[in-house]
């Protein structure tokens, strides 16, 4: 792919910004801290546009993502922290640094083996844990998926995934027995144990999913995410249906409205 030059353009965008903050009274006031929520519910739209494959959207969403970038830093320059050419010139570093099978003499055979150099360079870098780049305010299902990959480029992974099967089918049977427990007990202290001991043992069983769904090479996040998605369009058509015999959901019995929704899955597959 030929080389473009983005400089033009990307010059335009800084210098928006540098008068953006400068005469807008909503960019003078934003902070650090104020844009943060901001960014991650552009982070979210952008995650929406490619799970619904809308390239048109994606591209406007990336446009969203580079300008907080251009905007964090330049409040980063204005406290004399760092400069927008700091933050370049440091993932150029990174990149080279963590990329020795491209710009050094290191001999790779797959993606995992750059996966297992780049956690290894990292832990040379000072990290203590191979698990401390996983930040802590990942959404828990992403979070259970990083965690697991960062532990695999160490060695601690199953071998095969009826291994981990097994694991799933452990964890349910586990989830079982504390849920029954939990109706046995009267006592409000006792109860209340039993209560967070389900909640540990649903944990540990979606845990072991997502585990799963790695060894089946499946984003659980984007599995979830359609199946959302594929709820929210049936349960609409539901509502449809049920405006269109004159009735509102609350007036129906769960059979009536299980055996429309039946209807409705039955057309989704044909």
């Amino acid at each position: 792919m030929p080389l473009k030059n983005y400089q033009s353009s990307f010059d335009r965008l800084v210098s928006i910004m540098d008068e953006l903050r400068e005469k807008c009274p909503w960019d003078k006031k934003q902070t650090i801290e104020s844009l943060r929520s901001l960014t991650i519910e552009e982070t979210f739209e952008l995650a929406d546009a490619i799970t619904d494959g809308d390239f048109a959207l994606i591209k406007e969403e990336l446009g969203d993502l580079l300008l907080h970038i251009v905007f964090y830093s330049r409040i980063g320059a204005e406290q004399k922290q760092f400069e927008l050419n700091d933050v370049i010139e440091g993932i150029c570093k990174k990149l080279v640094h963590r990329h020795p099978h491209i710009y050094g003499d290191v001999v790779v055979n797959s993606e995992e083996d750059v996966k297992r150099n780049w956690e290894q360079l990292k832990l040379k870098e000072g990290k203590t844990s191979v698990l401390q780049g996983v930040p802590r305010s990942l959404p828990a299902t992403i979070k259970a998926l990083r965690l697991q990959e960062k532990a695999k480029q160490v060695g601690f992974e199953w071998d095969h995934r009826e291994q981990v099967w097994d694991k799933v089918l452990e964890e349910l049977e586990e989830l079982k027995e504390a849920v029954a427990a939990s109706h046995v007990q009267s006592e409000q202290a006792i109860a209340q144990h039993n209560q967070n001991k389900v909640e540990e043992e649903f944990g540990d069983l979606i845990f072991s999913l997502i585990n799963y769904a790695r060894f089946l090479k499946i984003d659980p996040e984007t599995a979830l995410e359609r199946t959302n998605k594929k709820f929210i369009h049936r349960f609409t058509l539901l509502e449809k249906e049920a405006a269109l015999a004159g009735r509102s959901l609350s007036e129906m019995t769960l059979a009536e409205m299980d055996a429309i929704w039946n209807q409705i899955k039955q057309r989704s597959a044909s």
